[in-house]
């Protein structure tokens, strides 16, 4: 027992320096200042808004330096805008917003996200503005006294985060009442945004010792030598950041629109069905986010309605017809919006209206040519087809037909060995027919 405890006594006398040592060498590795980031180089829509606040709210948890948003953007939604705004705003840490790279550019929403930095910068060749409200929501309009209003809250929304951030509180009023739009230089000189870089390399060693207010207290940031760690959308943020696109969300709904009709066309086929549901509803979330015109909406759903009722009625290609026309002016009034990255392309609107068309085309000659048919088997197969009397045939009579002796009725008398044909199968499956001129 007691030279066990000896042996035990000498492993740790041992192994403690080596212990010490590796500690001693942790405590004096030094520690590499780190600034979360993200780039964003798309239009501000409420799954970008999601991403960008989780993100900051990550780095404020994990203690980082500071948080950069590189950004790229034409503009995008009222809500989403404000949702990142209120997430730089109450930010612990410091916020630097970074349009970048050369050529890029922060307009509309992107505007008034980049004077809520605590610190503004721009790459050379960037511009900075246009940021006057749009009509967005159902019908895609708004009256000349909401417009106001809109406006009016959007001037003094720009003024109030200028003013909270130390910037030119007129020139950000001029963007929104305006859209007044600058370039990288004149927005520097003219105090929109906090200097000039080049790249991210250059913009970090402008920020180094740059001091920020938190809690009214001055507080001074670090970046030299810092590390900066990007981070990408999830893939469940990408795929709801692409179906928001307003092209995406177009095909999405006449996908719908087709997987519809054939499940109401072939019942029991089910997966068109499941297929056009799961697309509608993709859809739909999209237009939350989309300046949707109703209308057009219901222009499309009465294109599905026409084209259902051309398989169960007779109409001869003029619900068809119908149907076109109602698809292509509900997909022309869809979406409409003075900002081209809000609208659907005309090329996707005419090649999808040519291929759902031309798809219905082929279905309807293939139902009218079916109608046309002559009937081949039962009683209606039976119509038309030539005979020969096996006995004086009128009020009584046989007949063979088809390989097969019937049982036959005639208005007019026809002897025994005339040719006959067939005109309809009566009761009890009799046969009525008549004599077949010699010509």
């Amino acid at each position: 027992m007691k030279i066990h405890r000896f042996i035990l006594l000498i492993g740790i006398a041992l192994l403690l320096p080596a212990g010490v040592s590796v500690l001693r060498g942790r405590a004096e590795q030094p520690v590499v200042p780190r600034i979360g980031a993200v780039r964003v180089a798309d239009v501000i829509n409420s799954t970008v808004a999601e991403f960008v606040v989780t993100q900051l709210d990550k780095a404020n948890r994990d203690g980082l330096n500071a948080f950069l948003l590189e950004l790229d953007t034409p503009g995008g939604l009222d809500s989403a805008m404000r949702t990142i705004i209120q997430g730089l705003l109450g930010s612990d840490i410091p916020v630097i917003v970074y349009v970048y790279p050369g050529g890029a550019r922060a307009a509309s929403a992107g505007a008034l996200i980049t004077l809520a930095a605590d610190f503004a910068a721009m790459a050379p060749g960037t511009n900075i503005g246009a940021a006057h409200p749009v009509a967005i929501g159902i019908g895609g309009e708004q009256n000349e006294v909401m417009l106001n209003k809109v406006t009016e809250d959007a001037v003094a929304y720009a003024r109030s985060i200028a003013q909270q951030r130390g910037r030119n509180a007129e020139l950000a009023e001029l963007m929104v009442r305006d859209s007044l739009s600058l370039a990288a230089e004149e927005a520097v000189r003219r105090q929109v945004v906090d200097l000039l870089a080049a790249d991210e390399a250059a913009l970090l060693d402008a920020l180094d010792g740059s001091e920020y207010r938190r809690g009214g207290q001055n507080l001074t940031l670090r970046t030299a030598g810092v590390e900066l760690m990007f981070a990408e959308m999830s893939w469940r943020q990408k795929i709801l950041n692409v179906i928001s696109q307003p092209n995406i969300a177009y095909m999405l709904l006449m996908l719908g629109v087709l997987g519809i009709f054939f499940e109401i066309s072939q019942p029991g086929v089910i997966l068109p069905g499941a297929l056009g549901t799961i697309a509608l509803l993709l859809a739909f979330f999209a237009f939350q986010t989309l300046p949707i015109n109703y209308v057009g909406v219901l222009l499309i759903f009465l294109a599905l309605v026409l084209f259902i009722l051309e398989v169960k009625v007779v109409s001869y290609g003029m619900l068809t017809i119908g149907g076109i026309v109602s698809m292509t002016l509900g997909s022309l009034m869809l979406i409409e919006h003075p900002e081209p990255f809000l609208r659907i392309s005309w090329l996707v609107i005419a090649g999808t209206v040519a291929v759902i068309s031309g798809l219905f085309l082929v279905i309807l000659y293939c139902v009218v040519r079916t109608q046309r048919r002559r009937f081949f088997s039962g009683a209606e197969g039976m119509v038309g087809e030539l005979g020969e009397a096996v006995t004086d045939i009128h009020q009584e009579g046989k007949v063979f037909v088809h390989g097969e002796y019937w049982q036959a009725y005639a208005v007019a008398p026809i002897g025994r060995g005339e040719k006959v044909e067939v005109i309809c199968v009566g009761s009890n499956m009799r046969l009525e027919v008549k004599r077949v001129s010699s010509a």
